[in-house]
């Protein structure tokens, strides 16, 4: 059994790898994407405020890997670090690349469509909804679908909700498919304080209402991070027949997939990033009823998920990528704008003992390794 020094722990002995059997494609009762990472150039210049310099080959390998699992990857979302380092000359070409990528595999594919072009901190709508539509086409003409995320021009220059309806009436009604639209909690991104037009959590979900009402068949679904179990499950009883929700809520996401007698939500998650082949098979043992598993391999998930978009939230990426790298995903713990300095060496320490105890380590001998050399320089002796 593999064993290493922990600061504050003594030896600790790692659990032995956990091997799922996940079955071909994928899973057929619920639609799942996995938000994805980016790799780093870790020989790139990528300190705060630098354009990101990124490792294309690495990053369309890790996307090749969710596929394989029968995930689909959502892309160019806050996972990949839009708006924290991911600068838009680097998003548009993570498009095309992953678009390209898509296509060689017959993988599915779903890309943010922001405004993060925009270099002015107070933009107005005209200059807002054509950021939007310059992102929507480069995502459409990838092939994948758009996701249209949450704009933190939007939220500065927006007055009230008939702004966010106008600007979204006009990107809904001019897509080639049905959009996903973002609910992104300010707990994600504190800019994003008071989106669809109100701090009041009710009267926002009523503009999101009226949006999809408006627009039918216009509107594939919902992604909702707002880490509230119960307030997603309120706004996806109102929904109207055929649009899904799909939970961002890295806290609660079993119970929400799981559902109950009145629906269930579907995912685009951030943790279905490391936890990648856990939750495909998870997925995979509810298509085929069996929820005594389903609930068994996602337990273990949670106390990690749970650690890992720790308050605060906004840096969970920095331990999606140390995750990456302890699992042989990538050679280096390098982030574009130096994010890898974003958590503590006690919370990477914890998280580590969490990933082991969640099974997601698949070769526990390379992880003891990387650790130590990681702590070796974090946190001599």
């Amino acid at each position: 059994m593999t064993a290493l020094q922990l600061p504050g722990t003594g030896t600790y002995r790692l659990r032995e790898p956990v091997a799922f059997d996940v079955p071909a494609g994928p899973p057929v009762s619920r639609t799942a994407f996995a938000a994805a990472h980016v790799v780093a150039d870790p020989l790139g210049g990528n300190a705060p405020g630098a354009p990101a310099a990124v490792d294309w080959d690495a990053t369309l390998a890790f996307r090749r890997h969710l596929w394989s699992l029968g995930l689909g990857v959502a892309d160019a979302m806050d996972t990949a670090q839009r708006g924290m380092g991911l600068d838009w000359a680097a998003t548009r070409e993570l498009i095309r690349r992953s678009g390209a990528e898509a296509r060689s595999v017959g993988g599915r594919l779903a890309c943010g469509v922001g405004t993060d072009q925009l270099t002015s901190p107070i933009a107005s709508l005209a200059e807002v909804t054509a950021a939007y539509e310059e992102q929507l086409a480069v995502v459409e003409d990838a092939g994948a679908q758009p996701i249209l995320m949450a704009s933190r021009a939007l939220a500065a220059s927006a007055r009230g909700p008939e702004d966010y309806l106008e600007v979204y009436g006009r990107l809904v009604g001019q897509s080639r498919q049905p959009v996903v639209l973002h609910w992104l909690g300010e707990m994600f991104d504190p800019a994003l304080s008071g989106y669809w037009g109100s701090a009041d959590l009710d009267a926002a979900a009523a503009t999101v209402l009226e949006l999809i009402r408006s627009h039918p068949g216009r509107i594939d679904g919902i992604k909702v991070s707002l880490l509230d179990a119960g307030r997603e499950v309120a706004l996806r009883r109102r929904l109207p027949d055929g649009v899904r929700l799909y939970t961002g809520d890295d806290f609660h996401y079993p119970e929400l997939v799981r559902g109950d007698e009145l629906g269930h939500s579907h995912a685009l998650l951030g943790v279905f990033d490391p936890i990648a082949a856990t939750a495909a098979a998870a997925l995979h043992a509810l298509d085929a009823g069996d929820l005594a598993r389903y609930d068994a391999l996602f337990a273990p998930t949670l106390p990690l998920a749970r650690h890992l978009f720790a308050a605060p939230t906004f840096h969970y990426k920095t331990g999606v990528v140390f995750l990456a790298w302890l699992a042989g995903h990538q050679e280096h713990f390098t982030m574009v704008a130096g994010a890898q300095s974003g958590r503590s060496v006690p919370h990477l320490v914890e998280l580590f003992r969490l990933a082991d105890a969640a099974g997601i380590l698949p070769d526990p001998d390379l992880a003891a390794d990387r650790m130590r050399r990681f702590l070796a320089v974090a946190a001599p002796d």
